[in-house]
């Protein structure tokens, strides 16, 4: 099930896609705290503006280098554990909504990722309990300052800027992540073909980890890392992720 947050120029509303008929059943609240009971209206999608599906209530929680050959090509191992960081809530921007370029940065680069949508509090989760946690799973794009990461030597302001957490464009509520294919592209240009297959710390695990240094709370978003392939763009430029059985997430870039 595809879950959606989107508005028609007034307050957001939630609302299940029906893919065969293009249209949006409207939810009577978040599902997340309200469950699934429909108020028996229907808005077409082409009426709708798609918003970020979860604008986190604490936290965006990320994974760094949890592809072997992304921590090849950024010059080092795998961690043996993962690699976990934040980025501010206020990162977080929708489907269509445009990627500020920093005037500090001179190369700003994509990374497409899978993220998991924490659905209740979750602290100390044991692996083999996260799924019953997790709400579903999201598209994402780590986007990265890569010089002012570099320089600074932490990570906080290379990816913490506004804007440097698109989401989308739905919530998947029963994906199956174990082989499941992502893809980047720029201007139309694939840069990124990976599978989640790859990923050395799996979901479980992350889950498992993240919650044993912080406390989830609903509305959370773990990034789970990023394939190889990661590089830069421009403004004027649109950056798409795509990932298998959840879609595309489309944002263009523009200078500040």
């Amino acid at each position: 099930m595809k879950i959606v947050r989107f508005s028609q120029g007034l307050d957001p509303m939630y609302g299940i896609l029906d893919e065969e008929e293009n249209e949006y059943v409207v939810l009577a609240g978040d599902p997340m705290f309200a469950g699934f009971e429909t108020t028996g209206k229907r808005v077409p999608a082409a009426e709708a503006r798609i918003l970020a599906p979860v604008i986190p209530r604490s936290k965006v929680v990320a994974v760094g280098k949890n592809y072997a050959e992304h921590a090849a090509e950024m010059g080092g191992e795998a961690p043996t554990t993962p690699l976990i960081f934040l980025k501010p809530n206020t990162s977080v921007i929708g489907p269509g909504d445009a990627i500020v370029l920093p005037p500090e940065s001179n190369r700003v680069e994509h990374e497409g990722e899978l993220a998991i949508v924490i659905g209740s509090i979750a602290k100390h989760v044991r692996a083999e309990d996260a799924e019953s946690v997790i709400f579903g799973y999201t598209i994402a794009n780590d986007v990265t300052a890569r010089d002012l990461q570099r320089s600074d030597g932490q990570w906080a302001r290379a990816k913490g800027y506004d804007t440097f957490c698109p989401l989308g464009p739905y919530i998947e509520t029963e994906l199956d992540w174990h082989d499941t294919a992502i893809e980047t592209r720029v201007d139309g240009v694939t840069t990124q073909s990976g599978n989640t297959r790859d990923m050395i710390h799996k979901i479980p695990d992350i889950v498992a980890f993240a919650s044993s240094v912080w406390t989830l709370l609903p509305g959370d978003v773990i990034l789970t890392g990023t394939p190889a392939g990661v590089g830069p763009f421009t403004h004027g430029q649109t950056v798409e992720v795509a990932i298998a059985g959840i879609g595309t997430l489309s944002n263009p870039a523009r200078n500040r």
